[in-house]
């Protein structure tokens, strides 16, 4: 079977939803959709590093689900006794921490508070930097002047440093380090969805709208903030190692969860006490750390392979 014997007659059922998938002449807008979004998955799945990535994050969304049935100990439970065991030792298979409290139980824990940061994040800077850069790319003059100046004062001090500045005045909580990672991280994609904005605007497309009696509002959402998504898209991918980073920081200098929370940066700073003699206290979080920040990476880059090919090379 091959496209051109699935578009004389895509409609024939012998063919199968493959081939409906497949087809050069969609009968729906819907249709459409469908046959592009598995065009693309077909160039995702050939990305082999794309798909580790994917399957790493996959994994670990299915461990913290499954979190209370995974986990062999209470992530909180304490044993003075059982304290700084190496790996493998009795029934604690990466270790304890100075608590005696089991590390892979923390780690399994942890990955909740990893995905709840990640998805908070995910949620509120890219939209957040969506409207603005739309908005100053569409208006342009003065409120793209305004808006712009705004965003280059965030872009002019250090993620990090600036996400500390904002969890100092906040107080320290993991509430707080999602709002103050999510303050620091939105100018990127206000600038990306400007430059978008910018070179859309002016197209016979939207000037074809606009002679229809469609109004800014409308032209912005319905027809600028779509063909904006998908560099969003890769550009989240990408920066999700970047925000791990930061929520690991924030909890290793203690602005983050607060204990006996099992955040991985905070589990980091308990083993920095022992990381001579009880190295595994803080080198599994670290490398639990380093495993998801890769596979974020990893899937982004499959992405903007898949998205915008002009940029995956």
């Amino acid at each position: 079977m091959n496209r051109q014997d699935i578009s004389r007659n895509p409609d024939d059922p012998r063919l199968g939803f493959r081939a409906w998938l497949l087809t050069d002449t969609p009968s729906s807008r819907l249709h459409a959709r469908c046959v592009a979004f598995y065009a693309g998955w077909l160039k995702l799945r050939s990305n082999t590093m794309a798909m580790v990535g994917l399957g790493i994050l996959i994994l670990l969304v299915l461990v913290a689900a499954f979190a209370p049935w995974l986990a062999p100990h209470d992530p909180l439970a304490q044993n003075l006794a059982g304290r700084l065991q190496p790996p493998l030792s009795e029934s604690h298979l990466l270790g304890t921490d100075s608590l005696g409290r089991d590390i892979l139980s923390r780690l399994i824990y942890g990955s909740r508070i990893t995905l709840y940061i990640v998805a908070l994040v995910a949620l509120i800077a890219p939209i957040a930097g969506l409207l603005v850069g739309t908005i100053a790319g569409y208006a342009g003059g003065i409120v793209d002047a305004i808006l712009m100046r705004i965003t280059d004062i965030f872009l002019a001090f250090p993620r990090l440093v600036l996400a500390l500045a904002f969890v100092a005045a906040l107080g320290a909580g993991i509430e707080n380090a999602v709002l103050a990672i999510s303050i620091t991280a939105w100018p990127p994609y206000a600038r990306l969805a400007r430059a978008e904005t910018l070179t859309i605007r002016n197209s016979d497309y939207i000037s074809a709208i606009r002679l229809q009696g469609a109004g800014p509002i409308r032209i912005i959402t319905r027809h600028i903030w779509p063909l904006c998504t998908s560099s969003l898209i890769v550009r989240v991918t990408l920066d999700m190692a970047g925000v791990i980073l930061a929520a690991a920081g924030l909890g290793f200098l203690g602005l983050g969860a607060q204990p006996p929370s099992p955040e991985w940066g905070a589990m980091i700073a308990e083993g920095r006490r022992f990381i001579l003699d009880s190295w595994w206290v803080a080198t599994m979080p670290g490398l639990a750390i380093f495993t998801v920040s890769l596979a974020f990476n990893l899937l982004g880059d499959g992405l903007r392979d898949v998205l915008d090919p002009k940029e995956g090379g």
